[in-house]
């Protein structure tokens, strides 16, 4: 994984984790899939305690990385607010319910050994 100094080299994953990390977001981690699928370099998986959360936890991020010149290339799961994926091309984000995300493991179906990286608020 492309790391300096215990930091992702990325400024989109990093942008997108502080944002989350901002506004509460539960265990955020970031998954390097480069090499391994074609969907994307990473995926962003974090949770919500509550769907209210969940939603405003998408809504901050796509504000804050508008700001930053991203927009999403696609967006998914707004209308329940149990499992947000939003596509900012290279990087896909999911925003979990906690509940939810127990149940997909996400961050575990791709761990292959040392490419799940938990995000640190520095």
């Amino acid at each position: 994984m492309a790391k300096s100094n215990g930091k992702i080299k990325n400024e989109t994953v990093n942008n997108i984790c502080k944002f989350l990390s901002d506004k509460s977001a539960l265990d955020i981690r970031i998954v390097e899939i480069a090499g391994m699928s074609d969907l994307a370099d990473y995926f962003v998986v974090c949770s919500g305690r509550s769907v209210p959360q969940v939603k405003a936890l998408f809504d901050y991020l796509e504000e804050q990385m508008e700001l930053v010149g991203k927009f999403a290339l696609h967006k998914e799961g707004m209308s329940e607010g149990r499992w947000i994926a939003v596509d900012y091309g290279d990087v896909i984000v999911h925003i979990f319910h906690k509940d939810t995300r127990e149940i997909y493991a996400l961050d575990t179906l791709w761990n292959n050994g040392g490419n799940v990286t938990a995000f640190e608020a520095e």
